[in-house]
């Protein structure tokens, strides 16, 4: 009986309770209140004139953290992604060269990311021109077709990415297929591509409702993916089919030349299982110790949607201890914008004081930032070092970034609270993964929507 009376006090609220209209009498209510605000004059001449960081930043703060780091992966070289959104890419094949770097005593060495770049964009070319096919009678106004239509094409990504494309296309060498302007400045690239990916689903959309066989759609949409081809290999370049490869190691010693396929050069110099490595992610609004995936999280069409395991960052923390003493970097990925002293190149929670400036409250907890698309996984970096305290405790961790030398020489250094905070992925080696974790893998996945908030692509 009391839930029937709750039900019917509901609906009379919702049909006596309407959105309230912003007054003029509400306007100049507020405006009194501010003028009731002790520190008025103070924090408008602060705040109206000062980028509010700066006025932000916690002084106390300062000095708090140091950049000594007393576990590193061992690796040489920055690499720098200009003007694109190729974060994942870099940061996976960052994690791949520092293996090459130690096989082979090499003082530097890059992967060409453009290389990889192109087959990327053709694939995903690729798969958004079979999905408007596959939806082609789901109305213009279903989520899903929506989805694909608002997100056709970009340069982001993540480990899916990187695993689907070097195990289908390989690797080559930086100097196989150096980087274009479009390639380090994809804005204009991506946009073209964007618009034509829109056009052409109609098109294709149009076909498949009709009474034409399937077969000519298909052919149709190959016509227009070689077109796309065309586009990224003006843009781009045009990928290699084999290339000559040739080292110079710590020592001096330059090695025989020798001509590789791009998939030889993975097999034979990378020497890399995929299916070891398995992604764990930190998402508390999600039941712990399951496993999920999301749909179209792959980047070519026989790929798989990246499954991973929702651990507690604890959990997390363990197997990522665990490879870097092992002398392996890890894929890692994170809301690298929230409390980030870019100058120093420090996260830190601590870093800026936005609640003390304006005398607000803007503290979210992690699973209120994501459920409300406040935080996300935005930027991939190689974790690639930790400091131990005496007990064995990690209190800061060594991030190698792909912005050049920008921060700490090109790496970033994130505080243990931090990393709970706004830490998502992490790719580690099943070897330091225990047995019991392991077994989540044998669960039937929970597929969640392309829409929600863990898809958001590293840029």
């Amino acid at each position: 009986m009391k839930m029937i009376y709750a039900l019917i006090a509901a609906l009379l609220i919702q049909s006596t309770v309407f959105a309230q209209v912003l007054t003029s009498d509400e306007i100049k209510r507020m405006a009194d209140e501010l003028n009731k605000h002790p520190r008025k004059t103070a924090l408008m001449n602060a705040i109206s004139n000062n980028n509010i960081n700066s006025l932000a930043i916690s002084n106390a703060n300062k000095g708090q953290v140091n950049n000594f780091i007393n576990h590193q992966v061992e690796s040489k070289g920055i690499s720098n992604q200009k003007n694109s959104g190729r974060c994942w890419l870099f940061t996976g094949l960052n994690v791949l060269r520092a293996q090459v770097i130690q096989k082979y005593k090499l003082s530097e060495f890059q992967f060409s990311q453009n290389y990889l770049f192109f087959y990327d964009q053709l694939e995903k070319a690729n798969l958004f021109y079979n999905s408007m096919i596959e939806t082609a009678f789901k109305p213009m106004e279903d989520r899903e077709v929506e989805w694909l239509l608002k997100n056709p094409i970009g340069d982001g990504g993540q480990w899916t990415g990187v695993v689907d494309l070097v195990t289908k296309y390989g690797l080559v060498p930086s100097e196989a297929m150096p980087e274009t302007y479009h390639s380090e400045n994809t804005s204009v690239l991506n946009n073209l591509l964007s618009r034509k990916l829109r056009a052409d689903g109609l098109m294709l959309r149009k076909m498949a409702q009709g009474k034409i066989a399937r077969e000519m759609v298909y052919e149709l949409k190959n016509k227009k993916l070689t077109e796309v081809y065309q586009i990224l290999a003006f843009s781009l370049g045009e990928p290699p089919s084999e290339f000559t490869w040739e080292f110079k190691d710590n020592a001096g010693k330059i090695s025989e030349p020798r001509v590789f396929t791009p998939q030889e050069f993975f097999k034979e110099v990378v020497q890399i299982n995929f299916d070891d490595y398995v992604m764990l992610m930190n998402d508390p609004g999600k039941e712990m110790g399951k496993l999920y995936e999301i749909k179209y999280d792959r980047h070519t069409q026989e790929g798989r949607n990246w499954k991973y395991i929702n651990l507690p960052a604890d959990e997390i923390k363990k197997y990522a201890v665990a490879s870097i003493l092992a002398n392996e970097g890890l894929y890692f990925s994170c809301d690298v914008g929230k409390q980030l002293d870019s100058e120093k190149g420090f996260l830190d929670l601590n870093n800026y004081d936005y609640n003390s400036l304006f005398g607000l409250n803007f503290d979210m907890t992690k699973q209120q930032r994501i459920e409300t698309y406040e935080s996300g996984s935005t930027h991939g970096m190689a974790l690639m070092g930790v400091n131990l305290t005496p007990d064995n405790k990690p209190d800061k961790w060594l991030l190698e970034n792909s912005w050049g030398n920008k921060g700490n020489n090109g790496f970033l250094i994130m505080t243990d609270s931090w990393f709970n905070e706004y830490m998502f992925r992490l790719v580690v080696s099943k070897k330091y993964v225990d047995e019991k974790t392991l077994k989540i893998l044998e669960q039937e996945a929970i597929v969640l929507p392309p829409w929600d908030p863990m898809f958001l692509m590293d840029q």
